[in-house]
């Protein structure tokens, strides 16, 4: 790799694919709005996962939770049943004891943009009380921003 590699410092994002189940949908055909909610959750855990831990493991070995705090989306276009959805998620932001994370929700087969969205998690141990983010995943998640 050169300095000129466009890849040099380019965050790190995962791509998860989602079919849209009936149930997800409400009277008038569309996906419920809390849903989206429910899909950055499983982009935010398999980013974890593509980054080499779960977040299982640092709950159990590291007493360590990131417990929303913040949560928002926008909706830019109806999500349906059977849509396929490309839920791309990256770290925006890494501090000691704050991490935020974004979202983009596109259609699969188009890309169009659904939706775009955000997340910002306080780091706590298991009594939900504040603490600093283990040094092992702080010089992951600041790696996968670039820094």
């Amino acid at each position: 790799m050169n300095a000129n590699d466009s890849t040099i410092d380019s965050p790190t994002v995962n791509e998860t694919r989602i079919r849209v189940r009936y149930a997800e949908t409400d009277q008038m055909g569309v996906v419920y709005h809390a849903n989206h909610f429910v899909w950055f959750e499983v982009g935010r855990v398999e980013l974890l996962r593509q980054l080499g831990f779960s977040y299982r493991d640092m709950e159990r070995e590291d007493d360590c939770f990131i417990a929303v705090v913040d949560a928002q989306c926008r909706y830019k276009a109806p999500v349906h049943y059977d849509d396929e959805v490309l839920v791309r998620t990256h770290l925006k932001q890494v501090r000691e004891k704050v991490i935020r994370f974004g979202y983009e929700l596109r259609k699969a087969e188009t890309g169009e943009l659904l939706a775009e969205g955000e997340t910002t998690h306080i780091v706590a141990n298991a009594r939900m009380k504040t603490r600093a983010l283990p040094e092992k995943y702080l010089r992951v998640f600041r790696a996968a921003i670039g820094r």
